[in-house]
């Protein structure tokens, strides 16, 4: 019988399925029923930098700023805000640790390395496993650097190691001029975790009101092809463990992830196109492939497909590419 238990940041995982931050993940009915069909983890709903930042604002009369942002905060929070968004937030946390026994991820949504990761110590205090960082630093800013938007990520752990003692990870997109070695320097920023990568709405145009709408809401198997291939390209090249986001729509797409190496997956969209039961189904698939080639655990064919052997993994790719378009008569 095959063993799907695995290792992510520290923590011991059933299985490498992780329900990914999302709006299916933001009630104890929903994580216990998430644990029921069989997930090895759940990442809450992300709480918003600027959900923190407007508390602060509002508050800012009636709590002094160096005071209380330890476990006071905490108290003040319970007994003078309960309609907040981050009592609500702390509250999720607790009543979650109480209904399941699989590990529970807490989760930011951030944009700057200001005075919000003060607020991660609360959210250890609250009970999270572990703790989640996502963030999104679109480089549109034509003022700034590569350089200085990408320094803000490395701010961001640092801060935020130094206050909490739970494993943390960084969910990053893959806008970068150098991403390889962004990924690399990141791994050994003294991050637990990487999560390859965050997804956003993408943009759209109704031409008939003129109006920006978003698109794309949910991914598609297609999109598996980005993360894989970076999972593959830095497995044994980075100094933490590796998640695999976006794409991941049922067991075959596992595999592909850990044989990239991949320690997990996250997964949001297939839960909502098919509801949580289909966590059973994804992980049927794994077994069932692992019996037929004779693998008894992850380890045994994790990034067994990785490119780590490879000594220039971009040209790897390129020779894919003239392998694939000279077969059609194409010149490249």
């Amino acid at each position: 019988m095959a063993n799907l238990s695995t290792s992510y940041m520290g923590l011991k995982l059933k299985n490498p399925v992780i329900a990914a931050s999302s709006g299916l993940t933001n009630s104890v009915e929903d994580i216990k029923e998430f644990a029921e069909n069989g997930a090895g983890a759940i990442v809450l709903k992300s709480i918003f930098e600027e959900e923190i930042r407007r508390e602060l604002e509002k508050d800012m009369d009636v709590m002094n700023m160096e005071t209380s942002l330890y476990p006071e905060t905490l108290d003040y929070y319970d007994n003078y805000a309960e309609d907040d968004s981050l009592t609500n937030y702390l509250r999720l946390i607790r009543e979650s640790k109480k209904a399941v026994d699989i590990p529970i991820i807490a989760s930011i949504n951030c944009m700057t390395s200001e005075k919000w990761p003060y607020y991660a110590e609360t959210l250890q205090d609250a009970g999270a496993d572990a703790l989640e960082l996502n963030v999104f630093i679109m480089p549109s800013d034509l003022e700034k650097s590569d350089k200085e938007n990408e320094k803000v990520y490395f701010e961001i752990v640092e801060k935020v190691k130094k206050i909490v003692k739970i494993p943390v990870s960084l969910k990053i997109s893959y806008y970068s001029s150098n991403l390889g070695k962004f990924i690399q320097n990141l791994s050994n920023s003294g991050i637990d975790g990487l999560v390859l990568f965050n997804r956003f709405y993408s943009p759209d145009i109704d031409i008939d009101k003129l109006e920006l709408l978003s698109t794309n809401v949910t991914s598609t198997p297609a999109e598996l092809a980005t993360p894989l291939r970076w999972i593959g390209i830095m497995h044994n090249r980075v100094g933490c463990d590796l998640a695999a986001s976006t794409g991941i729509h049922d067991g075959a797409a596992i595999i592909k992830q850990i044989l990239a190496g991949a320690n997990v997956v996250e997964i949001a969209s297939a839960f909502y196109k098919n509801g949580k039961g289909i966590i059973k189904n994804m992980l049927s698939e794994v077994s069932i492939w692992m019996d037929e080639k004779g693998y008894k655990t992850l380890d045994d064919f994790r990034g067994k497909m990785s490119q780590d052997k490879a000594q220039n993994p971009a040209a790897y790719e390129r020779m894919q590419f003239m392998k694939y378009f000279s077969g059609k008569g194409l010149v490249v």
